[in-house]
């Protein structure tokens, strides 16, 4: 039972960092989108479908960080690791939002096949991009600084964020112009 009940608190709290960041980031998507289509009569995003959206986009990047080949380039620059996370997270992220819109359309369409047919016809491309542009840059945000949490570990970040100044922090990592801290030896 004790092992169940670690396990059970080890899954919450992997899932409770991209939740809380993409309840919040889906929040702005909402908000944006609500600005956008004021007065079109598109369906309004309730919290509670935001709220769900997160869940499922948070566990996809868990289950996506179990893919081997996510971390597929560990010898080069934090670029490379952060664009290719991207591009899963934001296909990912991309067909949950495809699917939240085309369960609204099959609701009031009476089925999926038919409410596909009036989410292709009645969609405005330009607020369906503009969409897809913000979470693409809150993605790559998310991307970011997951990488920067893996290499500058945990503790390391939430000193840096929450607790020291940063120069403080810092200093031990300040070395020569053009090598990286990581590849000193203590």
């Amino acid at each position: 039972m004790n092992k169940t009940v670690e396990k059970l608190k080890e899954e919450f709290l992997a899932l409770l960092p991209p939740t809380i960041f993409f309840f919040v980031a889906l929040h702005i998507i909402g908000l944006v989108r609500l600005l956008t289509t004021k007065g079109t009569g598109l369906p309004v995003t309730s919290s509670a479908q935001i709220a769900l959206a997160a869940l499922i986009i948070g566990k996809g990047v868990l289950l996506a960080d179990l893919w081997p080949a996510i971390n597929r380039f560990p010898q080069k620059p934090l670029i490379y690791n952060i664009a290719w996370k991207t591009v899963i997270y934001f296909a990912v992220a991309s067909f949950i939002h495809y699917l939240e819109r085309l369960y609204d359309f099959g609701k009031e369409a009476g089925g999926f096949v038919a409410g596909n047919e009036k989410l292709l016809a009645t969609i405005v491309w330009p607020h369906f991009w503009a969409i897809q542009i913000i979470l693409l840059v809150m993605i790559f945000n998310y991307c970011v600084i997951r990488e920067l949490g893996r290499v500058l570990g945990e503790d390391r970040m939430i000193r840096l964020f929450f607790r020291q100044p940063p120069g403080e922090l810092l200093r031990g990592l300040e070395g020569p112009p053009g090598v990286h801290p990581a590849s000193r030896r203590p």
